[in-house]
């Protein structure tokens, strides 16, 4: 997706349409435009092909815009899950693996990225009842080594803003949330992590509509990337007017919540109304 959109802003830069595009890697338009959208390998032949067409000649340049496509067509860490993962999910943890700043909103559960093992266990438990232990096992084991992004040497920079509901609502109950809760504060301490809470007291929100995340990289040239979960699928965003929409409504989100430094103080509270064993 990362490199299909450097090539379709290098075609347009360049004044060649999809057809010719096409033509000159002995393809067809409609070849062009699933490259540009990210639903097809690539060759790597033809990103040079394509790249020279459109006036790409500076070495750096060539060689970074290569090295996407060679990249795009190594499986990444998570196809050894491909029999619990969705396509559709894929896509997502290949550029979460590339995002330099990773801004989520969740309303109903913590975010994966920060849930705990059991808290992870209690989630996947409520949409696959009826799945073996076996599969239940491996679903988890996958949530959490996708926490490993944040334990890189250079880890993307995760901010989040989670409802107050989703801190409250007893998932896996009391122990699990307690220990979840507890994990949370000691996120709060990691300098690549700001969390903020959207206290009940706000009232309504401009994120109403549900939880989304907007992922950025660290090429500038690079769009940023709404993403927006569904039960069955998943809806990626990289028009303009889209994402300028997501990132005012995230930025509102931001003042709506309560401070990041407040943030341990409300987890602590709501751990210490847990009920007791």
């Amino acid at each position: 997706m990362l490199l299909g959109a450097q090539l379709r802003r290098l075609r347009e830069g360049a004044g060649v349409t999809r057809e010719g595009a096409g033509w000159e890697i002995r393809s067809s338009e409609s070849k062009i435009s699933r490259m540009e959208l990210g639903r097809v390998g690539f060759k790597e032949r033809d990103v040079a092909d394509l790249l020279t067409l459109y006036g790409v000649t500076a070495t750096d340049e060539r060689a970074a815009l290569l090295k996407l496509a060679r990249d795009g067509n190594s499986p990444g860490w998570w196809h050894r899950y491909g029999d619990v993962l969705p396509s559709w999910f894929q896509s997502y943890l290949g550029l979460e693996a590339a995002a330099a700043l990773i801004r989520t909103y969740e309303v109903q559960f913590v975010p994966g990225l920060l849930q705990t093992r059991g808290y992870a266990r209690a989630v996947i438990l409520l949409g696959h009842r009826n799945a073996a232990a076996a599969e239940i096992d491996r679903r988890v084991d996958l949530r959490m080594e996708r926490q490993e992004l944040l334990r890189r040497s250079e880890p993307p920079h995760l901010w989040v803003v989670v409802d107050e509901a989703a801190l409250r609502r007893p998932i896996g109950g009391p122990e699990v949330m307690r220990g979840q809760l507890t994990a949370l504060i000691e996120a709060t301490k990691s300098p690549h992590v700001r969390l903020q809470v959207v206290p009940f007291t706000a009232g309504g929100h401009a994120a109403a509509g549900g939880a989304f995340s907007i992922l950025r990289f660290g090429d500038q040239d690079l769009p940023d990337i709404v993403y927006i979960e569904q039960l069955t699928s998943a809806i990626y965003l990289d028009k303009r007017e889209d994402l300028d929409h997501y990132a005012l409504a995230m930025e509102q989100l931001c003042v709506e919540a309560e401070p990041p430094e407040r943030t341990p103080e409300i987890l602590g509270r709501i751990l210490d109304e847990l009920p007791r064993r």
